[in-house]
């Protein structure tokens, strides 16, 4: 089933319609989203990290969820599948996606689907209307980044078992440079932008285009990934880099990222969790930039400003020391797109030195 997912899109598989072998299963990914190409000409994919994404979904074995989601990103221009990281857009159609596939009974008119995010251990909750006992994707949610309205996914998540500061520290410095390191569902570094050298109102496009800022970024996210426990990150997309900036529009900051090179033209949701988290501490990095208004304090709710628009989180923290996630919660919006049988390229023409047939898997 092909699903956008928040701000995302991808193709969620029930997991016994892949293969058990990883290896296996990442070739037929890769000949499924048509990699490598940085057009995926001859697949699915988008030509993008955003629409290059897979869902990979199962019943639970542990008692605190329903299913198992297992987040794969496919590389877009290189042949690589990755599982170092979850995807907070895509998990928003997982318990439709549940519910559609029959491994989650249909609770009303409302449904909520416990969900284990496979690539973590972390737990989520997703609520959604199901009237009829039917999963309705219309509504009248409107998120940053979509057109039009949907139906709302509201989705909590308890706190997850990692240190909401990895290295101990609010603030790090590396390579001269100021920096915090949270992991609040998604291992991010939050820059401030001025601090690069630009503002951080800058068009994604523009932002990838400066090599120069390429380079420092790179350099930045290879000594974080070690200060943070991640070891040599260079081959992956963790940790996140968020720029930040004074709001313009009312919000309580405004973000760049980058997921690792591209810039995000939103912001992920788990990413956004980890900014909010983040802004919350005192002595971090987003200090004197953030604007958080002591009516959204009391509420949890900080808006996070991106290219597109913005993104609202509820995220309540406890101080310390060390300071401790105690809840976070985020509206997103999730619609089936396709549902039915998608044909990978030839086995023989991803690897010439195979003689296996090309296989149709059911999406």
């Amino acid at each position: 089933m092909l699903m956008r997912g928040g701000t995302s899109k991808g193709a969620y598989f029930l997991a016994a319609d892949l293969p058990a072998d990883p290896a296996v299963r990442d070739d037929l990914l890769l000949r499924t989203m048509g990699s490598p190409d940085p057009r995926q000409i001859d697949g699915i994919g988008g030509a993008h990290p955003l629409t290059s994404k897979v869902a990979v979904v199962s019943p639970s074995a542990d008692p605190a969820a329903d299913v198992d989601y297992l987040f794969l990103q496919v590389g877009v221009d290189r042949p690589e599948v990755t599982d170092r990281q979850n995807c907070g857009n895509l998990l928003a159609g997982v318990g439709p996606f549940a519910v559609e596939r029959g491994l989650v009974r249909p609770g009303g008119e409302q449904t909520s689907v416990r969900i284990r995010m496979v690539n973590t251990g972390d737990l989520a909750t997703a609520a959604f209307p199901t009237p009829g006992g039917r999963v309705a994707y219309g509504g009248s949610t409107a998120i940053s980044g979509v057109p039009g309205t949907a139906a709302a996914v509201v989705i909590e998540f308890p706190p997850g078992p990692s240190p909401l500061l990895p290295t101990g520290r609010a603030l790090d410095r590396i390579a001269g440079t100021p920096v915090t390191c949270v992991d609040n569902g998604m291992p991010t570094v939050l820059i401030a932008a001025c601090d690069l050298g630009i503002s951080g109102y800058e068009d994604p496009a523009d932002l990838e285009k400066d090599q120069d800022l390429r380079a420092h970024l790179h350099e930045l996210r290879l000594s974080a990934g070690k200060l943070m426990g991640l070891g040599d990150v260079g081959t992956t997309t963790v940790p996140k880099l968020s720029l930040l900036a004074p709001p313009r529009h009312g919000g309580a900051v405004t973000t760049r990222t980058f997921i690792p090179v591209r810039c995000h033209t939103s912001i992920g949701v788990l990413g956004a969790a980890s900014v909010a988290a983040g802004l919350r501490i005192p002595g971090s990095v987003g200090e004197g930039i953030a604007q958080l208004s002591s009516e959204s304090s009391q509420a949890g709710l900080v808006r996070i400003e991106h290219p597109t628009g913005f993104l609202d989180i509820e995220a309540d923290i406890a101080p310390g020391p060390p300071p401790v996630a105690r809840r976070t919660a985020v509206v997103r919006t999730a619609r089936k797109l396709f549902d039915g049988t998608v044909f990978p390229r030839p086995a023989a023409e991803a690897a010439p030195h195979r003689t296996s047939e090309g296989r149709r898997s059911r999406t």
